[in-house]
């Protein structure tokens, strides 16, 4: 069952549609192993070069942007539910 929510969100997006999952984490090696393992999870034919990363000016911090094919606003909610409950990602948006 859909609510209106669901209804309006599938209005403006065209699935199947690339989407750019971006998120935040403190700057380590094990960060990108980890929001690339989750996402895969719900999104297993990521690309090779679907992961763009970026270091802070200080570099304490590292932004993983990670294009995906998106299939459904069920997906997406759930890799975003995923990236919320990883202790290792600050921000996802």
């Amino acid at each position: 069952m859909t609510d209106q929510s669901d209804e309006q969100h599938n209005a403006l997006m065209d699935y199947p549609c690339p989407f750019t999952i971006k998120t935040m984490g403190m700057a380590n090696t094990e960060f990108d192993l980890i929001v690339v393992e989750i996402i895969r999870r719900h999104a297993p034919d990521i690309g090779e070069n679907a992961v763009q990363s970026k270091f802070s000016k200080s570099e304490k911090y590292v932004s993983l942007s990670v294009t995906i094919t998106a299939q459904s606003k069920q997906q997406m909610d759930a890799i975003y539910q995923d990236l919320t409950d990883c202790e290792h990602v600050l921000m996802s948006l």
